[in-house]
């Protein structure tokens, strides 16, 4: 009788020793996630981080691409001809007139640039517009979970922000010119079957991968790399999927 009351006695200690241990663990769970050091996060403090990691992404990445050669010397989100054109620049360089051939491809490039311009307020208003679900759910997601979100919200608007000004901006840079002369060559060609492309479409297409194409690497900075976080705010909120 005596060994099981002594058994029933270490039990207990046993059992209020981890329950104080426990207890200890939940009440530095905060310290636990923020790396050992005390913190104390809202929603408020999960929310504005991403919104600014969003804004840095518009503003480093996605202003870089409006600028001169933003997208044709920037091998990542370059544009080159659809299926339905490669055809015809091959022909064009066969027949010496490959200058012709580099031109049609600036100008889509210049059109693009051209349109980018019309993105960030589209992506201000997004992010804006952000709840907290959303911030929580981009924070411990994938490491595109950020851009993605931006596709998901801004896709439809930026398509119907930016193909009237690529429209626009193929006739200002000149390239449904260059292009109708390019189009006119090729189809008086003998036994070429003939082409047609929606160029406004292809190029606001591409200039919508490339927009989010560049959002990603800078959440990806941001996500990987702790001097990209530029602020306290940044540091202290990313721990947490630094933990994950």
């Amino acid at each position: 009788m005596k060994k099981i009351f002594y058994s029933l006695l270490l039990i207990a200690s046993i059992t209020t020793g981890a329950n104080a241990q426990l207890k200890d663990l939940i009440g530095k769970g905060k310290d636990v996630l923020s790396g050992g050091k005390a913190s104390n996060f809202s929603n408020a403090d999960i929310g504005n981080a991403l919104k600014e990691a969003l804004n840095n992404g518009v503003t480093k990445q996605v202003t870089k691409l409006t600028a001169v050669d933003g997208f044709y010397k920037n091998e990542a989100v370059k544009i080159l001809l659809p299926e339905e054109l490669q055809k015809v620049d091959k022909k064009l360089r066969q027949m010496g007139m490959s200058s012709l051939a580099d031109e049609g491809i600036k100008v889509l490039n210049r059109a693009a640039e051209d349109a980018v311009k019309e993105a960030t307020p589209i992506f201000v208003d997004a992010i804006t517009k952000m709840t907290i679900t959303d911030a929580k759910n981009i924070l411990m997601g994938a490491d595109n979970s950020a851009t993605t979100y931006l596709q998901k919200t801004t896709t439809t608007p930026l398509y119907g922000k930016f193909s009237p000004v690529v429209k626009t901006s193929l006739s200002k840079v000149g390239a449904d010119t260059v292009w109708a002369n390019i189009i006119s060559k090729y189809n008086a060609l003998p036994l070429v079957s003939k082409v047609n492309p929606d160029l406004t479409d292809y190029v606001t297409n591409k200039a919508l991968d490339g927009v989010f194409k560049m959002i990603t690497v800078e959440e990806k900075n941001i996500r990987t790399n702790l001097s990209s976080r530029t602020s306290d705010l940044l540091k202290k909120v990313f721990a947490l999927q630094d933990k994950k």
